[in-house]
C-alpha cells in the first residue's frame, strides 16, 4: 500500500517540474526576445533621416465586418505611408491573412493605401502572411527583401525583428502610435507565449505555409494583385 502511494506523489512532483520549466523557458525567451531585438527599434528623430530600404514592410492585423481596416492596422496603415512620403523606401509590402474569400486584410490594406494616393505599383500584397513568421521569412524568400523597414506596435515589433534576424533579413523597426486598444492586455500576454513559440521557430526555420514564386520588388506590385484592383 505504502508504495502504491508514492505514485500520485511522484507524478504531482513530475507535473510541478515540467510547470516550472515550462515557466522558466516561456518567461526566458521572452526576455531574451525583447534584449535581442530592443536596439533596432528606431526613435522618432531616427525615423527622419530613415532611408535606403527595400520595402516598408507592414505586419496586418483585424479587419472590420465591413472590409475597413481595424483602429490597429490603421495606425500601422498611417505610419508606414508616412515613411514611404518621407522617403524611407519607394515600395509597401503589405503582409496579411488572405486564406478565405471573406477575410482579406491585404485587400483592406491596399484600398486604404489607394485613397490616400500611393501608386497602385507601389504596393506589394502578401496575401500569405499568415503569421509574424510567415510575413519575415516571405519578405526574404518570395519578394526577395535584404533590407527592410518593418511597421507595427512597439509590443510586437521585438519578435517581428528577432525572427528577421534569425532568417538572415536585416530589418530594423517603427513603431506605430497607439498601445491601448480594447483587449490589449489579453494580447500582451498572448505576445509573451508568441516569443516563446517563434524563439522556436528561428531555432529550427520551418517553411512558412506557402512559399511560391519569386516576386521581386524591383517590378511593379499589381502583379500581386488577386483581380480585386484590375
Amino acid at each position: 500500500m505504502k508504495t502504491r502511494r508514492k505514485w500520485p506523489r511522484r507524478l504531482l512532483t513530475a507535473l510541478g517540474v515540467l510547470i516550472i520549466l515550462g515557466a522558466v523557458f516561456v518567461f526566458g525567451a521572452d526576455l531574451y526576445v525583447k534584449n535581442s531585438a530592443s536596439d533596432r527599434i528606431l526613435s522618432g528623430e531616427e525615423l527622419k533621416t530613415a532611408g535606403g530600404y527595400d520595402c516598408i514592410l507592414v505586419l496586418g492585423c483585424g479587419v472590420r465586418d465591413d472590409g475597413t481596416p481595424s483602429p490597429m492596422l490603421r495606425d500601422r496603415l498611417d505610419c508606414a505611408l508616412s515613411l514611404y512620403r518621407a522617403g524611407a523606401s519607394e515600395k509597401l509590402l503589405l503582409s496579411g491573412d488572405h486564406g478565405t474569400k471573406g477575410y482579406n486584410e491585404v485587400g483592406a490594406m491596399k484600398r486604404y493605401m489607394l485613397e490616400q494616393g500611393v501608386p497602385s505599383e507601389d504596393l506589394f500584397l502578401d496575401h500569405a502572411g499568415f503569421s509574424t513568421y510567415d510575413s519575415i521569412y516571405r519578405a526574404k524568400a518570395v519578394f526577395q527583401a535584404e533590407k527592410v523597414l518593418i511597421v507595427t506596435q512597439n509590443y510586437h515589433l521585438y519578435r517581428a525583428l528577432y525572427l528577421a534576424d534569425a532568417l538572415g533579413l536585416e530589418a530594423q523597426g517603427a513603431p506605430s502610435a497607439g498601445e491601448n486598444y480594447s483587449g490589449q492586455t489579453m494580447r500582451d500576454l498572448r505576445e509573451i507565449l508568441a516569443r516563446g513559440k517563434d524563439f522556436l521557430k528561428a531555432l529550427f526555420k520551418p517553411d512558412p505555409t506557402f512559399l511560391g514564386d519569386p516576386i521581386p520588388l524591383s517590378g511593379s506590385g499589381n502583379v500581386t494583385d488577386d483581380g480585386e484592383f484590375s
